[in-house]
């Protein structure tokens, strides 16, 4: 992973801090690798990055630093068809999209699919997020 650059690292301490959790250096590299990629890693994808140029941290500490993100509501925890924990930095309202294909996971704008947000089930259930996953080809599989 590269190294952080002095511009992006404030940011993300910023981001931690306002959260509520102490800075540290594999926090800060967790959250910067996660919000530079689209592709939602999973945690033993996201330890391989932020130890590429020197170990970091170790495979219980990536899944703390997610178990920690993830309960700050700084990165979405997603568990999809193939049943692992993938992780996404993008926690604003939206889908995903997987393709059958190639198994690449893809963010699809909320705006592209609007649901009508319901608060209660006819049965009386009460609905506190909705989130869908759509399953088909991407577009590069689609083309072969």
């Amino acid at each position: 992973m590269p190294a952080l650059s002095s511009c992006s690292r404030p940011l993300f301490e910023e981001r931690l801090r306002r959260s509520g959790l102490r800075v540290t250096q594999q926090r800060v590299a967790i959250l910067e690798f996660l919000s530079g990629t689209t592709s939602h890693p999973t945690a033993d994808e996201v330890g391989r990055a932020v130890n590429l140029d020197a170990t970091m941290a170790s495979r219980a500490s990536v899944y703390n630093v997610l178990r920690s993100l993830r309960d700050a509501g700084l990165v979405e925890e997603l568990v999809l068809d193939d049943a692992l924990a993938r992780f996404d930095a993008n926690v604003n309202r939206h889908h995903h999209f997987i393709c059958r294909a190639c198994k690449r996971v893809e963010d699809v704008d909320w705006a592209e699919l609007p649901l009508r947000r319901r608060t209660k089930l006819p049965d009386g259930k009460s609905v506190e997020d909705l989130s869908v996953v759509l399953r088909g080809l991407c577009t590069a599989c689609q083309k072969s």
